[in-house]
């Protein structure tokens, strides 16, 4: 069986294929996804997104098995926010830094400046996966993993929120993790394993 990742991203594409392959099933790169037109992520929740790509691009892949995720970062003290918003959170508030500095590191600096007197940093990864063929879902999953956000950011190997991102029982930040420990314990991974699950039981 071959499922086509509605991604470009080739750090994503190498982690759906390496657990993919122990579950004989095959991941390849949606053909011609570049020039495809995104659909507009305005879902209420990651699974929403998900399901709204999937179909999206499945509509222009006729036949083909197509996947989509969207995930986030979910902070209890900010009212569950940046959620569905994590990847715009600082563009959504106007949050400016100094010229040329990236997405990644506004982000985490707004949200360490939102942090500065909270309690409770209690925080989740949850990441939402839709596998659809047509235009019809025919599987959903969901992981998420459990942490804390630091006070300052730690570690090179990861991206986004990862470098404030804390395991507590391991006392790393997911960004300080070897990248095959990640997949293991990640949101991504969670949520991926679920999906090839689901597939090996037949439930489609």
């Amino acid at each position: 069986m071959i499922l086509y990742a509605a991604t470009s991203n080739p750090g994503k594409l190498a982690e759906f294929g390496t657990s993919a392959s122990g579950a004989g099933i095959e991941v390849l790169a949606l053909p011609g996804i570049k020039s495809m037109p995104e659909p507009v992520e305005d879902a209420d929740s990651f699974m929403g997104n998900a399901e709204k790509k999937a179909i999206s691009y499945s509509l222009l892949a006729p036949g083909l098995f197509v996947f989509a995720d969207d995930s986030g970062l979910v902070v209890t003290a900010l009212g569950e926010a940046p959620g569905v918003r994590s990847a715009r959170f600082a563009d959504d508030a106007g949050y400016r830094m100094g010229a040329g500095e990236s997405t990644d590191t506004r982000n985490n600096a707004l949200l360490l400046e939102l942090l500065q007197v909270a309690i409770d940093r209690s925080a989740r990864f949850v990441c939402a996966l839709a596998l659809a063929r047509d235009g019809v879902v025919l599987l959903r999953s969901e992981g998420v993993v459990a942490g804390e956000v630091l006070h300052a950011p730690r570690g090179e190997n990861g991206f986004g929120y990862d470098p404030l991102f804390l395991l507590p029982a391991l006392g790393l930040t997911t960004a300080e993790l070897p990248p095959a420990q990640k997949w293991e314990l990640s949101h991504r991974g969670n949520a991926f394993r679920s999906l090839l699950a689901q597939i090996k039981a037949g439930s489609f």
